[in-house]
């Protein structure tokens, strides 16, 4: 005799389980975005031009 387990995804557990990868997700997203803003704050007016950036194009990144 054959047991089969079986996990669904849908109904209550399955919407928490979207809600916390959406957070995590989000969460990624907004750290990416603070450590891309902190490195290219540290660089010249100089380096971002090399770059194609200016000091506002820095502060853009939400």
């Amino acid at each position: 005799m054959a047991a089969f387990e079986h996990t669904s995804t849908s109904g209550f557990t399955g919407r928490i389980g979207h809600t916390v990868s959406a957070l995590v997700a989000r969460f990624v997203d907004w750290n990416d975005k603070r450590r891309t803003r902190n490195s290219l704050e540290m660089l010249t007016d100089r380096e971002l031009d090399d770059i194609g950036l200016s000091r506002s194009d820095v502060y853009a990144i939400r």
